[in-house]
């Protein structure tokens, strides 16, 4: 019996969007993961003992999507956030793409962060991309303020996980975006609390789903705030 075609094309775009990371075979001190996007090779440096500083699969997936959608989702020039930025990856690549970037996350991570941005946008990039703390929920008007923050995208991979500040999370999104502002959002589904968010997130955002990797369960979303006048 044949295959889905659905399924086929899954795996098809899976194992492309996987093909871009591959281990080297150069054995140094420092170890490193190294990864195609936007016609660059992207040197990555994990810390396996702290689940922000490794790159999991819907940064893949959000960066596969960035590049491959260039023409639709113009970074040029754009001014974008990146909350729990993790090792930056995804962050490195929209800055290759040409955007104004600030990658965020916890100040814990916010080392390993830097050096991985700097090592890779250094003489590449058309903006130097900014590594600022983030911590969800978090003195949002103080360092992040609204009248002088005001950005195209926000982008989030793999955020919504079995962590205690779900509700700090959305207080986050909804602080960063304006009316105008396109959330792009690849997630992991794992367990109950997923829906649950989702749900919660559907309440302050229009959501759409624009892709699907059924073999990796991660769901990729497209998101802008509601109007809430209207509503």
């Amino acid at each position: 019996m044949d295959k889905p075609r659905e399924d086929y094309n899954d795996k098809q775009v899976v194992s492309e969007i996987m093909a871009r990371c591959f281990i080297p075979t150069l054995v140094t001190s420092i170890s490193w993961e190294a990864f195609h996007f936007a016609g660059h090779e992207i040197r990555i440096t994990e810390a396996m003992d702290c689940y922000g500083a490794v790159v999991w699969p819907s940064a893949l997936v959000l960066c596969y999507f960035l590049e491959t959608n260039a023409k639709q989702y113009n970074m040029v020039d754009k001014n974008v956030i990146e909350i729990g930025a993790g090792t930056g990856l995804v962050s490195i690549v929209a800055s290759l793409l040409g955007a104004r970037v600030t990658a965020t996350d916890l100040p814990e991570l916010l080392g390993n962060l830097q050096y991985n941005i700097f090592r890779n946008t250094k003489m590449k990039c058309k903006h130097l991309p900014q590594v600022k703390e983030l911590s969800w929920g978090v003195a949002l008007d103080r360092n992040f303020p609204r009248a002088s923050n005001s950005f195209d995208y926000v982008l989030a991979a793999d955020v919504v996980y079995a962590h205690p500040f779900l509700e700090e999370l959305l207080l986050t999104f909804d602080h960063l975006c304006k009316e105008t502002t396109i959330v792009l959002w690849a997630m992991k589904f794992r367990l109950e609390k997923e829906n649950k968010f989702v749900d919660r997130f559907k309440e302050l955002f229009d959501l759409e789903e624009i892709s699907s990797f059924p073999s990796l369960n991660i769901k990729l979303y497209k998101a802008m705030k509601k109007n809430r006048r209207s509503a």
